[in-house]
């Protein structure tokens, strides 16, 4: 499978297990699993020709390890970023002092204003470094970096959750939590 095959079958994969499921007949559990064979069935149904060795390959390729297998490699889901309603598991954790939101430049007004939202989203998802934040941001205009007080956040009763590929979830960001990275910074 090529870069382009790889991308292609991703965006197809993120929005069966993010956000429609039911467009190819996937009944994702509550913790969004859906078992493979299932799925595999449901692509191919709908005219998406995908083999497990493809669905191995985006799981073990894609660069933000968007998405993951069970234990017993039987049953595949993404790992954040749902629209749909969902319950991942993950465990409360202490985040660092400090995480990283990327955004486009056009929205910096609105956030400070009314803060990081989940909007269709599950939890408003941070990085724990500067770099990813950037590339997260530009993909939706030129980039901003806000950081975010996670420690303080914390610390005041905000839960935290750290998914397996290393993104931050919470539900939401109040502005007093948030102050706009200089672009030397």
């Amino acid at each position: 499978m090529n870069d382009r095959e790889l991308v292609r079958l991703s965006k197809r994969l993120s929005k069966w297990l993010r956000h429609d499921p039911r467009g190819i007949g996937l009944d994702p559990d509550a913790a969004g699993w859906v078992p493979v064979d299932v799925l595999l069935r449901q692509a191919n149904a709908a005219g998406t020709t995908i083999t497990r060795a493809d669905l191995d390959a985006v799981v073990a390729r894609n660069n933000k390890q968007r998405y993951e297998f069970d234990e017993s490699g039987t049953s595949i889901r993404a790992r954040q970023g749902h629209s749909i309603p969902v319950e991942l598991g993950y465990t409360a954790v202490e985040p660092p002092p400090i995480l990283f939101h990327g955004t486009a430049e056009h929205l910096v007004d609105v956030i400070m204003a009314e803060g990081l939202r989940p909007m269709r989203r599950h939890a408003v998802h941070l990085s724990a470094d500067v770099e990813t934040a950037r590339a997260v941001g530009g993909r939706h205009g030129r980039p901003v970096v806000f950081d975010v007080a996670a420690g303080r956040m914390h610390r005041d009763g905000q839960s935290f959750y750290r998914t397996g590929n290393g993104v931050w979830l919470v539900n939401a960001v109040v502005p007093v939590y948030l102050s706009l990275r200089t672009s030397a910074g």
